[in-house]
């Protein structure tokens, strides 16, 4: 498959965050202090292996998510997670009342689970690596699709619920919204990549977030890219107004 060239006019971090993703190499990306105050492991979705999935877990040890646009959410027609909630709390009433906003935004990116259907339990690395892989690949060839056939594939890959959540962006990324799942695909935008970008939580050994110095020291030890969102927030506006 052909690389994809960073665009020239973006900074130095930029250009080597792309050509990593690019590569199949992980990125770290801290948000910021006022908000969820965590790094993040990214890998582009499309170039998932089962030892990045085994890194993720046992480096980073968050939640493996797979972040998509919304652009490919819509095509697809998935439900935000609340919106799930929602819907059932017409039988359940008592579950419509744990749809409440996050404390560190004004609303959630999760959507619903998947597993690919040639997994057995969806949990082994290889199993979870497949899924994710099929998402990135699906948004890659998605501009060539229709939406029925879109939506054909998706079906015919993936059941729910499963192992890998996805995450859906805001409808104008970095322009509402600046988690890690806007980051992800601003970033993969930008860059020219597949726009499936798979994400977990830094931890550290307190059992809290693990510290930003600390995140950039394990980033420079193994020579992969470390990026403050501002970085890409700059990035983005420059690009998106260019």
């Amino acid at each position: 498959m052909m690389k994809v060239e960073p665009p020239r006019a973006a900074p130095p971090e930029i250009r080597d965050a792309v050509r990593a993703l690019d590569s199949g190499e992980p990125v770290l990306v801290f948000d910021a202090a006022d908000r969820e105050g965590e790094t993040d492991l990214f890998f582009l979705s499309e170039r998932v292996t089962p030892e990045l999935v085994r890194l993720a877990r046992t480096d980073a040890g968050g939640l493996i998510c797979t972040a998509i646009s919304e652009e490919l959410r819509r095509r697809l027609d998935l439900p935000f997670f609340t919106e799930l909630l929602a819907l059932a709390g017409r039988e359940y009433p008592e579950v419509a009342r744990l749809a409440e906003r996050p404390r560190y935004d004004r609303r959630s990116a999760f959507g619903i689970t998947i597993n690919h259907r040639d997994n057995f339990t969806g949990v082994p690395d290889n199993d979870r690596a497949l899924t994710i892989r099929t998402v990135g690949e699906l948004a890659r060839s998605a501009s060539h699709l229709s939406d029925a056939e879109l939506r054909d594939r998706f079906r015919s890959s993936f059941i729910s619920p499963g192992h890998v959540y996805l995450l859906y962006s805001a409808p104008t990324l970095l322009g509402e919204r600046k988690g890690h799942t806007e980051l992800a695909i601003s970033l993969a935008r930008m860059g020219g990549l597949s726009e499936s970008v798979t994400v977990c939580e830094m931890l550290g050994d307190s059992g809290g977030a693990r510290e930003p110095a600390a995140a950039r020291r394990y980033a420079d030890a193994h020579g992969w890219p470390f990026l403050e969102g501002r970085t890409i927030v700059e990035a983005w506006r420059s690009w998106s107004s260019a």
